[in-house]
């Protein structure tokens, strides 16, 4: 078949350039709900409603990003448009995916910055962080369903979580460690398919792949040539500020790290990315951490804009000619820079290998083994989480390797063990969703403020 006929092939069938951006952008504007709701409605969209992508196509390449560190919905979405309109399909998807949750989530960070002392706005985000709580112990929940299946799987995550929480083990360390036990027993583990398949009628993609077989092969170029494009955009300006150094030098530096271990979503990594920026940088509080992962799951886009927020108290609170609101909005851009330029990378220079990747046995083993770990490392945020949200004072203890925080039995804060409650009640029985669970914490808290009995 020649390149003209290939061409026209592609312009019959798929959606133009233009509807696809429109509908990234209704994806990126309405995408609440964390990965599993993002990815629900990617599904929707692209799957469901228009035919653009088949279901085997899209579960194919789900599984993929969920293989690669980084927020796995994001890089769905760079995967998809990829498929369609090549690397400029697939940075438009991707952008789109971001920018508008990056925005809410930087009046959001403006807003708490400058307001968050005020009585009334703090109690607000005081009812925020008892929910956050009940989120977290949700996402254990619902990945220990999915990942836990089988002896093998049940001990990966619970040495992951006794690894983390009582020794300190280094986040990295741990879930490249359940990587390669995966990767060399697969048959341990069960896979971490997100489902099968269903039959249906054939997808415009379907059909241009069966009357062009080169399709593929042809949009790998540009796949190679954007990915080495997102690499060189994300490494020059960590190269440029780490000599440097300071508060950006440390921003650049920490945060391209956690993109390249951020495996899991953004629950697994939270954990490690609040001690390291709470104990060790000092950019803010855990009580902050708490308010921003709470504010990041009112917003739309990836739950690890919450990283953003992170960004922009750092550079607020940076010594030196950019500090206040302009160094929160310098330090929250370079935050967004480091941490979403290597997922366009790893989609675009992983594509072309992609179809290889479906039976085969070790990479398969090595993801399941990860996915178990996961709900280790998200045990121990909801207990990091937990020591910070319900106690006012914790004690460390340290003994040889063990090394962990036990909380002040008498220090425990009871209203925030009464809101607490009241969002297990809203999210896990009454069923409430996210956002409602969010409002009535918040609201109930600051009722407790208004009538003076409680905060």
């Amino acid at each position: 078949m020649t390149e003209t006929a290939s061409t026209q092939i592609e312009a019959d069938r798929l959606p133009t350039f233009a509807e696809a951006t429109r509908v990234w952008f209704k994806i990126g504007c309405l995408s609440f709900g964390g990965p599993a709701g993002q990815i629900a409605m990617l599904h929707r969209e692209v799957v469901d409603e228009r035919n653009w992508i088949g279901e085997r196509r899209f579960l194919h390449a789900l599984n993929f990003c969920t293989l690669l560190p980084g927020p796995e919905a994001q890089q769905l979405a760079i995967y998809l448009g990829w498929l369609m309109h090549g690397a400029r399909g697939g940075a438009v998807a991707g952008l789109l995916f971001v920018i508008p949750g990056a925005l809410v989530m930087l009046g959001l960070s403006i807003a708490y910055a400058a307001f968050g002392d005020i009585p009334l706005v703090a109690a607000l985000f005081f009812g925020l962080k008892s929910a956050v709580l009940v989120l977290v112990i949700e996402a254990v929940l619902r990945i220990g369903r999915r990942a836990l299946r089988g002896r093998a799987a049940w001990a990966l995550a619970g040495l992951a979580f006794i690894a983390l929480f009582f020794f300190a083990v280094p986040f990295p360390a741990v879930v490249l460690t359940a990587g390669l036990i995966g990767f060399l027993l697969p048959d341990h583990f069960s896979g971490a398919a997100h489902g099968r398949a269903k039959d249906g009628p054939p997808a415009l993609l379907d059909a241009v792949l069966e009357a062009d077989p080169t399709h593929v092969r042809r949009l790998s170029r540009s796949a190679r040539r954007g990915g080495i494009m997102a690499v060189i955009l994300w490494v020059l300006p960590v190269a440029l500020l780490l000599p440097v150094g300071g508060v950006f030098g440390d921003i650049a530096w920490f945060f391209s790290k956690m993109a390249v271990v951020t495996f899991g979503g953004a629950y697994a990594v939270l954990a490690y990315a609040a001690q390291e920026a709470v104990n060790n940088y000092h950019w803010l509080s855990a009580q902050e951490m708490l308010a921003g992962l709470g504010l990041a799951e009112t917003t739309p886009g990836p739950l690890i804009l919450v990283l953003q927020f992170v960004g922009f108290l750092a550079g607020y609170r940076a010594p030196g000619a950019l500090t206040g609101i302009a160094g929160g909005i310098a330090a929250s851009a370079l935050t967004l820079w480091v941490t979403f330029a290597p997922c366009f990378a790893f989609v675009f220079l992983g594509a072309p290998l992609v179809e290889r990747l479906e039976n085969n046995r070790a990479l398969s083993g090595a993801l399941a083994a990860i996915t178990a770990s996961v709900a280790g490392v998200i045990g121990n945020l909801a207990i990091w989480f937990a020591l910070h949200a319900l106690f006012r004072t914790t004690t460390p203890v340290r003994a040889g390797v063990l090394a962990f925080d036990a909380p002040v039995p008498n220090s425990i804060d009871p209203w925030a063990l009464i809101l607490t409650v009241a969002a297990a009640v809203a999210l896990l029985w009454l069923k409430l969703g996210v956002p409602r669970t969010l409002a009535v914490c918040a609201a109930a808290s600051v009722l407790l403020r208004l009538v003076g009995g409680g905060l």
